[in-house]
């Protein structure tokens, strides 16, 4: 039997590569099934009268005013997902406990998760108070409400870095030394402005290793987890933020900030355009748009249009982190360092080198570890002879 050399067998140990597919058949169907569940959950209470009843039950206690409508509609709605995605985040926590990477304990965990909730409740409830709001004062709703969805998104990009991101991670400024300086260097010849470069405290959580960059402006930061300048060469690191040097460098972050406004915008107008078709209206129990009983119906349609833009926002992160990689190849000049890198990174993530192709396709937000290896490799011969 002969191996292909730009397959997993190349670049990983069968053990290694056996780890990452065993993990992945062991948490990706709980996964689908979240998404899946929470999906059926919108579609039964938006697409029938039991998500109007739940809404007007919810608010009985208060009158059934339409404050409480609205209050009450928001809050079992985040309530009513959170308790039905609970036990298949618990078993995916589970799953990974003995491939190592999860390194918090139950109670940090559900401290997370009331964290969510105290931020995802307050945005959902401020959100749906301004559509129905509007809804019920302008029949020109939609459009101030596509502006305000896409100034949302604006201003969640610029604030998450300084106020949310702190509330689950602890961020400080690299220490001085070698590293440091060489970071910093790379990002001179890059000709990339950076104040600094932040570490964040991920091995409280896990020992998965990561990098990132958020934010643009003034909030701009390029992140590296703890567990990776433990785990990985000093080299391998310059390679990692290499890689997200090349997102600040294509101001991939602002781009992504612009186009995440402009789907916000234009999902406001098709959502706004649905909501008034009677059949659906009446389908959901609402009698118009305007009433706050068509919140789960709203929701129900703000799920689907998701689901169904999701394979697309995948294959362009996967076009952006290609784009970043060659970036990184080319700011370097070091593909051996860039490999060495992805097997790190591979490994230590207990990741599946070489994922199914439709389940990649589906929701594969990078390319796979064989995938960047080969690009490395084709980057490293050059280009083809020409003649």
């Amino acid at each position: 039997m002969t191996t292909d050399p730009g397959g997993p067998e190349a670049d990983f140990t069968p053990e290694q590569a056996a780890r990452g597919r065993a993990l992945r058949r062991a948490q990706a169907p709980w996964l689908l099934a979240a998404r899946l569940a929470s999906l059926a959950l919108l579609l039964a209470l938006g697409l029938t009268h039991a998500g109007a009843r739940l809404v007007t039950a919810a608010a009985r206690p208060a009158g059934g005013a339409w404050w409480a409508r609205v209050f009450f509609g928001a809050l079992v709605l985040v309530l009513a997902q959170e308790l039905l995605e609970l036990p298949f985040a618990a078993r995916v926590r589970a799953v990974r406990v003995p491939f190592g990477l999860v390194t918090q304990g139950w109670g940090g965990w559900w401290t997370d998760r009331a964290r969510g909730l105290l931020i995802g409740v307050p945005l959902v409830t401020g959100a749906l108070f301004a559509v129905y709001g509007l809804a019920g004062a302008t029949r020109w709703w939609w459009v101030w409400l596509a502006l305000g969805a896409a100034a949302a998104v604006a201003a969640l990009s610029w604030l998450a870095p300084v106020v949310l991101e702190p509330l689950f991670n602890r961020f400080t400024p690299m220490a001085a030394g070698p590293l440091r300086d060489a970071l910093l260097a790379l990002a001179a010849r890059d000709r990339v402005p950076v104040r600094d470069v932040l570490v964040a405290d991920a091995s409280r959580r896990t020992t998965a290793v990561n990098a990132y960059v958020s934010g643009f402006g003034r909030t701009r930061r390029v992140v590296v987890h703890d567990t990776l300048l433990s785990t990985a060469t000093p080299r391998e690191v310059e390679l990692v933020t290499a890689h997200e040097l090349g997102h600040v460098k294509h101001r991939d972050v602002a781009a992504g900030t612009a186009l995440g406004a402009a789907g916000a915008a234009a999902g406001v107008v098709l959502l706004a355009a649905l909501t008034h078709w009677p059949a659906l209206l009446r389908l959901a129990g609402a009698d118009r748009f305007a009433d706050p009983r068509s919140i789960p119906l709203l929701a129900a349609l703000a799920a689907i249009g998701s689901a169904v833009a999701g394979p697309a926002s995948c294959a362009l992160s996967r076009r952006v982190e290609r784009r970043a990689d060659r970036h990184a190849l080319l700011l370097t000049g070091d593909p051996a360092a860039f490999i060495a890198m992805q097997r790190r990174l591979t490994v230590a993530n207990v990741a599946d080198p070489a994922p199914p192709r439709p389940l990649h396709v589906l929701f594969g937000t990078h390319p796979t570890a064989v995938q960047r290896i080969a690009a490395a490799r084709e980057f490293a011969a050059g280009p083809p002879p020409v003649g």
